[in-house]
């Protein structure tokens, strides 16, 4: 069979037989990968992409990285896969290495499959621990899609599969641009924090039993939180003996130039969730991480959690690698130095392009935020609706050989923290290439 014949069945197989996720089938075309390796792939015809979107936000080391495709390797030459009833090196190392990583308040941890059931278990976790039921979680979240994650998520991928499970309070973002209370930060007196509390009032305390947050919002529009906000959840939980789950799956392993993103922070967690940049997505894996004090208490109380594939070798064997890789070659600190980079790239753009509102950056974990006009802060496209000019914009950037999470009025920059600074202020002027369409659109 030819190259040719191959591709044309690999396009068939895939319109016949498969389901794309969060899609109207009839409306897709996917392109067809055929290679990849660093920051790039391309397509059957030949055609080179600059990978700014790291696939979902998980491709951190970038594609193919040799040192974790040899682990792989050779974890399957040795034990393909034995289940979470035995003890097993690999796993364990990992979980050793894992809690190294973390605050000194940290004990154990419980390997998932993703991000989405590493959620799941951390809610488990939390109503055993505490004895207590109500999660809150914030409006604009995204924590996965299975019927738990998707039930504390504040996305409008939850309503469709609604109601999902009981217990879920939501309170409103540290969204500084459009601040829900009509504030402007500093002189807020932090209320999309400090209205967390009295909302903790109405529900009675004695059943709330864990506020879980992305350390940055996510696919919602990447919300740097304001300085002081993180500290103030810690001390309403405190307050109300509450626990504060870190949704780390997007912003864990360096994307905000942290190790993890509520490093940014002056806080403890009592519970730390990842996923994604932990093996760089190479093998499917999670982990749920949990305080020392809730490992002690399930010392001598059944952990009511289980999963066939929970730390699965050949995943483990991955993230150690990969984890080496970050150690050894230094990615993290690449990611914090072109986060700079980065920052005083996007703010040159906003003042270059009308169409941008706002841009707000941590690392190499960036969004720029395009309004109709600035000063009115209307949204270029709605929130929630039809791509519009949107999709032209993406289209063009697709076509310059740069692809990326382009949702809504948001354009999300998260490139693989291996890239460089000539690739990053490459793949920049695309982006500002495209964005005159979006320029354009204004003016009619």
């Amino acid at each position: 069979m030819t190259d040719e014949e191959r591709y044309k069945e690999a396009k068939e197989n895939d319109r016949k037989y498969m389901m794309h996720s969060w899609s109207v089938q009839e409306k897709l075309s996917p392109v067809l990968v055929t290679g990849c390796e660093g920051i790039y792939y391309w397509d059957e015809t030949g055609k080179k992409y600059m990978d700014f979107g790291s696939q979902l936000v998980n491709l951190n080391i970038g594609h193919n990285h040799p040192k974790v495709q040899q682990a792989i390797k050779d974890q399957v030459d040795e034990i393909c896969f034995i289940g979470p009833q035995f003890a097993n090196e690999t796993r364990g190392r990992l979980a050793k290495k894992i809690i190294g990583l973390l605050p000194d308040n940290f004990g154990k941890c419980f390997f998932t499959i993703g991000g989405a059931d590493a959620n799941e278990n951390a809610i488990k976790m939390a109503r055993a621990f505490t004895g207590k039921t109500k999660i809150f979680s914030r409006y604009r979240s995204y924590h996965g899609a299975t019927y738990g994650a998707i039930s504390v998520s504040g996305d409008p991928r939850r309503p469709p599969v609604e109601p999902g499970i009981p217990g879920v309070v939501r309170f409103f973002d540290p969204y500084c641009y459009r601040c829900p209370f009509g504030h402007k930060y500093p002189d807020c007196k932090m209320e999309c924090a400090t209205h967390l509390e009295e909302i903790i009032g109405y529900e009675n305390k004695d059943t709330c039993a864990a506020v879980l947050v992305e350390s940055i919002t996510g696919t919602n529009g990447v919300f740097v939180p304001p300085a002081g906000y993180m500290e103030k959840l810690r001390e309403i939980c405190d307050r109300n003996n509450m626990l504060l789950i870190c949704d780390e799956v997007m912003t864990g392993f360096g994307r905000t130039g942290k190790m993890f993103g509520f490093e940014n922070f002056d806080i403890k967690p009592d519970i730390v969730t990842m996923a994604k940049g932990v093996n760089s997505g190479y093998v499917p894996l999670g982990v749920t991480c949990v305080s020392q004090e809730i490992a002690d208490w399930y010392e001598s109380n059944m952990l009511w959690c289980g999963l066939t594939y929970s730390g699965h070798p050949v995943s483990c064997a991955a993230a150690l690698a990969t984890i080496d890789a970050y150690e050894e070659e230094k990615i993290i600190e690449n990611s914090a130095t072109l986060g700079e980079v980065l920052e005083k790239e996007l703010l040159a753009m906003k003042e270059k392009h009308p169409s941008i509102g706002d841009v707000r950056v941590k690392g190499l974990f960036a969004c720029v935020e395009t309004v109709k006009d600035r000063e009115t802060r209307e949204p270029l496209v709605p929130w929630n609706g039809a791509p519009g000019v949107m999709g032209e914009v993406a289209a063009k950037m697709k076509e310059l050989g740069v692809t990326m999470f382009v949702r809504w009025n948001f354009i999300f920059i998260t490139p693989p923290l291996v890239i460089t600074k000539e690739e990053l202020l490459k793949g920049l002027s695309c982006i500002s290439e495209a964005l005159k369409i979006a320029d354009a659109a204004l003016e009619k």
